[in-house]
C-alpha cells in the first residue's frame, strides 16, 4: 500500500550511500528518541523510515506538490489529486504547508500501529476540512468524492447516479444521533464502532494509505 511502499523506498540505495545516510541519522540521536517515545515505532524502524523519507524528499520537507506526485504514482487509473490534498493537510497539523518528517512519522505511527480509537480520531480530523471539531455534509462529500476519484473508473466500472451522495446520505443518517445537522467526534466513533461495514468504507483510506 502506498504510504508503506514510500517508506520502503529507502532499500534501493547502494551501502555507501546507506552508510552516509545512517551517519547523517546518527547526528540527531535526540530526535530519534523522542520519536521513539512518542510513536509505535522501534529507533531501527525509524532510522529506515527517515533514511526512505530523505531519499524521496531530500531537503527534508514535502510539500504539497511533492506529496500529490508520489501519491500520483500508486493510483495510476485515478486522479489522486483531491485525496492526497485532504490527506497531507491531516499529516500537516502544524498548518503551515509543509510536512516534516516529525509530522509523516507521527502519522504513520497511529495509521500503523494506533489504537482503534486512535485511528478513528485521525480519520475524523481528515474529513474535519475546516477543523471546527464537526463533519458537515458537504466535507464528508468532499472526501468519498475524492476518494471515489482516486480509485478510478476501473474499480467501480459501473456507478449509476451519484454514489458519493448516496453513501453520506446513508452515513449521516447513522452517525448524526441527535439530528443537528453535523457529526461530533463521539458521534462518529461510537457509529463506527458499532457498524462494521461503516468504518470499513470510512477507513478505505486504509487500503490507500
Amino acid at each position: 500500500n502506498g504510504m508503506e511502499r514510500m517508506s520502503h523506498c529507502c532499500h534501493t540505495k547502494n551501502k555507501a550511500d546507506d552508510e552516509l545516510e545512517m551517519t547523517t541519522v546518527c547526528h540527531r540521536p535526540e530526535g530519534l528518541d523522542q520519536l521513539e517515545a512518542q510513536t509505535n515505532f522501534t529507533k531501527q524502524e525509524l532510522q529506515i523510515l527517515y533514511r526512505g523519507f530523505k531519499n524521496e524528499c531530500p531537503s527534508g520537507v514535502v510539500n504539497e506538490e511533492t506529496f500529490k506526485h508520489i501519491y500520483a504514482q500508486f493510483f495510476p487509473h485515478g486522479d489522486a489529486s483531491m485525496y492526497a490534498h485532504y490527506l497531507f493537510n491531516a499529516f500537516d497539523t502544524t498548518n503551515n504547508g509543509s510536512i516534516k518528517f516529525k509530522d509523516f512519522v507521527m502519522g504513520l505511527s497511529i495509521l500503523l500501529r494506533g489504537t482503534l480509537r486512535e485511528k478513528l480520531e485521525w480519520t475524523f480530523h481528515l474529513y474535519d476540512i475546516n477543523r471546527d471539531g464537526y463533519i458537515n455534509r458537504e466535507e464528508m462529500t468532499e472526501i468519498v468524492r475524492a476518494i471515489y476519484d482516486m480509485m478510478g473508473k476501473y474499480t467501480y466500472p459501473a456507478l449509476k447516479g451519484d454514489v458519493p451522495q448516496q453513501h453520506v446520505d446513508a452515513f449521516f443518517q447513522k452517525m448524526d444521533k441527535n439530528k443537528d445537522g453535523v457529526v461530533t467526534l463521539e458521534e462518529f466513533v461510537i457509529a463506527c464502532q458499532e457498524d462494521e461495514t461503516m468504518m470499513r468504507s470510512m477507513q478505505l483510506f486504509e487500503n490507500v494509505m
